[in-house]
């Protein structure tokens, strides 16, 4: 039996940071995984890094969102591992006048709460990105965002856990936790048991069913993304691309309730919005994605999703009308019920 003072379940970014920071205090950590580091949802997202500043009163997001951007920028230039970490800032696209007023308003709100975001026109957004439509009303601009890796990040702070100190034990899927009375876990795998005073679950969208061994429910739920690429090109995008439509519906009708999260593309089969977002990475493919769909564990594609959102991003950026699509993939988000952050002891 493994014996550890903290046991993490879950080798995602989540999993695979907080082992790392854990270890660098100096405090006894192992980490399971029952397949690989970044083999879920950590591995195939976007990679996009939102910060939009610290503010005038930093508030729990400029926290979680900042404080992250300092981290990644830290593992790529202090600790010399390369995540294609750049801070290359992100545009918004604006397409209709009722999305150029909600993006207005936004824009005087964040600012004056000391935010660094601008409403370009499009003629000044494309002079930051050329290919971006002259057909588009403005863009939001966030010059703080960044983009990397995501599987690089999530390897890079697993190798820097080991390196600290950190037990990586992989291909161990967790079977059962029990509780015991002198306050540790003793948890069951498929390969060897583990003993720890103290359980991190970093399962993503699988922390509902670690939860419900310890007899918790908590509230998250899996929800399908999906992204496409084109082939390699040379760099034709400089920032992350995303489109004002679903912050728009999302403001108007969160869409969330006691069984679904908000801020999904569809309900049911219906869908009520299209999101996008996306890059061009160094290796020079170009990215992008958008859907959020409630489908169980299902992780295959929709190809009629993949159109819509390749039809989305060659309105923003026309060059793609002609670009084939070369692979697809789709991966679970773990999405909170309520659509907030879910940190720190449990309260059960």
């Amino acid at each position: 039996m493994t014996e550890t003072e903290i046991l993490i379940i879950g080798g995602g970014i989540a999993g695979a940071s907080t082992a790392f920071h854990l270890a660098q205090y100096g405090r006894q950590v192992t980490l399971l995984e029952r397949g690989e580091i970044a083999s879920e949802a950590s591995g195939v997202n976007a990679g996009a890094i939102g910060a939009i500043g610290w503010g005038n009163v930093p508030d729990l997001e400029s926290h979680l969102t900042m404080g992250s951007l300092e981290i990644f920028k830290s593992l790529q230039i202090e600790l010399s591992y390369d995540i294609e970490f750049r801070r290359s800032g992100s545009l918004q696209a604006i397409q209709t006048e009722a999305e150029y007023a909600f993006i207005q308003e936004r824009v005087i709100a964040l600012r004056s709460q000391g935010y660094t975001v601008d409403l370009l026109t499009t003629r000044e957004a494309r002079t930051l990105e050329p290919g971006i439509s002259p057909a588009l009303l403005g863009c939001l601009y966030m010059p703080m965002r960044a983009q990397a890796d995501p599987k690089k990040a999530t390897q890079a702070f697993a190798t820097a856990a080991k390196r600290s100190g950190a037990r990586l034990l992989l291909n161990h899927e967790v079977t059962g936790i029990h509780a015991h009375d002198d306050e540790t876990y003793e948890v069951e795998t498929t390969r060897s048991p583990c003993r720890a005073a103290t359980l991190v679950i970093a399962a993503g969208a699988w922390c509902g069913g670690i939860g419900a061994m310890l007899g918790l429910r908590i509230p998250i739920v899996p929800v399908r993304g999906q992204m496409w690429a084109s082939a390699a090109l040379p760099p034709r995008v400089f920032h992350t691309i995303s489109a004002a439509e679903s912050a728009l519906q999302w403001h108007i009708a969160p869409g969330n309730n006691d069984d679904t999260p908000p801020d999904l593309t569809h309900r049911g089969d219906q869908r009520v919005t299209r999101h996008l977002y996306g890059r061009q990475t160094r290796a020079g493919e170009i990215i992008f994605g958008g859907d959020r769909q409630l489908v169980g564990y299902h992780k295959i594609p929709d190809p009629a999703g993949i159109k819509v959102n390749h039809g989305h991003a060659a309105e923003v950026l026309p060059f793609l009308c002609e670009l084939p699509i070369q692979r697809t993939w789709a991966g679970l988000m773990p999405f909170p019920l309520d659509g907030m952050p879910l940190i720190g002891q449990n309260a059960q």
